[in-house]
């Protein structure tokens, strides 16, 4: 008798708790959501792994993409600006791609401080800090899909797009990006607050707290923007330039230059594609569990789906530092003037031994390459 009311409790418990998922949001994304909502809590006695996930995968991870990010895209900022009334056009989308990574990972340490004792910094830093990570996040995607539209209009309509790649122009572009992109993201400042859960340790978090109901539609409109913008739209862009860059120089005289910004071209795409699939897989699973389109989820899948989104989201962030390696370093132009600026620091001879005579003797060489694909950054 004891055992069989045991059973009907645990499963009415769990029961219970499932619904009440469904009503909550549970949105990880970045300073926007607390670590877990007071109803899972139940769910997690038996195998708690999440909160190991918070405690150490979450400061390691983040902190190494943290001193990565801040170290590649710093140093392309530096370089990038040092010529910055002659740089080239593919060079001006990635100062405004520099910036919005930087302004992303500005806002992780924030994140972590969350995940272990709450949000401490106070109502306004909330909302500001809920929209600098939107929209960096959006705009620093969109910015990608640019730069594979100008790779391609230089490529594949190199004579036609003269006169449209003229650097007042794409400055232009990069504005009206940057504007729609904080349009995208001004309703955060309006539903994100500071509030303090229900139970659990008495701890603030900044969430999506505001207007109750409309701050949950808003929650949920913003992950299907982010699907849309973030996501498909320039992984469609990226991938359709990219395969008629490939096709057009295919196609054309081959040459070792040539054949590496293929593969290049290839690199950039898949990153982008191993770097932000998983997320949004996850993330577009967890909104359908929350829209209640999947039905019959137990607590242990409710569980690993929160660990996923954890994981994912973390290699999502990994694509900060990858940016200036994929787009920047490998690039021989901008080889040169990063070693010539470690050697005006005095860092060159100090940190980099023996690779200032190396680019010195292939100087000849690397001056020679004037092929297109190379001289923008593919």
């Amino acid at each position: 008798m004891d055992a069989n009311i045991t059973m009907n409790m645990d499963e009415l418990t769990e029961i219970l708790i499932l619904k009440d998922i469904n009503i909550t949001f549970t949105d990880y994304e970045n300073i926007t959501e607390p670590p877990y909502s007071n109803e899972e809590y139940i769910c997690y006695t038996k195998n708690n792994r999440l909160h190991l996930f918070h405690t150490v995968f979450q400061p390691l991870v983040y902190g190494a993409v943290l001193f990565l990010g801040l170290t590649g895209n710093g140093l392309l900022l530096t370089v990038l600006l040092k010529r910055r009334k002659t740089l080239r056009i593919t060079e001006i989308y990635l100062v405004h791609l520099a910036i919005a990574d930087l302004l992303l990972l500005f806002t992780l340490p924030f994140v972590l401080t969350q995940v272990v004792a709450g949000w401490i910094y106070g109502e306004f830093l909330c909302k500001l800090l809920g929209l600098i990570n939107r929209l960096n996040l959006v705009c620093g995607s969109l910015l990608l899909a640019c730069i594979g539209f100008d790779r391609y209009l230089a490529v594949v309509h190199a004579i036609p797009s003269l006169q449209s790649r003229r650097p007042k122009i794409v400055h232009l572009t990069c504005a009206l990006l940057w504007l729609l992109c904080l349009s995208l993201s001004m309703p955060n400042m309006v539903f994100l607050s500071v509030a303090e859960k229900d139970d659990g340790p008495t701890r603030l978090f900044c969430s999506y707290n505001s207007h109750h109901i409309h701050g949950n539609n808003w929650m949920l409109t913003n992950r299907f923007i982010t699907l849309l913008l973030c996501f498909f739209l320039p992984l469609m862009v990226m991938g359709y330039c990219y395969t008629a860059i490939i096709i057009t120089l295919s196609q054309s005289q081959k040459s070792l230059e040539k054949q590496g910004a293929i593969r290049l071209a290839l690199l950039v795409t898949l990153v982008f594609c191993l770097c932000w699939l998983p997320y949004n897989i996850t993330i577009l699973t967890d909104t359908l569990v929350q829209l209640r389109a999947i039905s019959k989820w137990s607590c242990q899948a409710q569980a690993m789906l929160n660990e996923a989104l954890i994981v994912t989201e973390a290699i999502g962030f990994m694509h900060c530092c990858l940016n200036p390696i994929l787009y920047a370093f490998i690039g021989v132009r901008f080889r040169r003037d990063l070693l010539q600026l470690l050697a005006k620091r005095k860092c060159l001879k100090l940190c980099l031994p023996g690779l200032r005579a190396e680019s010195q003797s292939r100087s000849s060489v690397t001056e020679a390459v004037t092929v297109t694909t190379s001289n923008h950054y593919i």
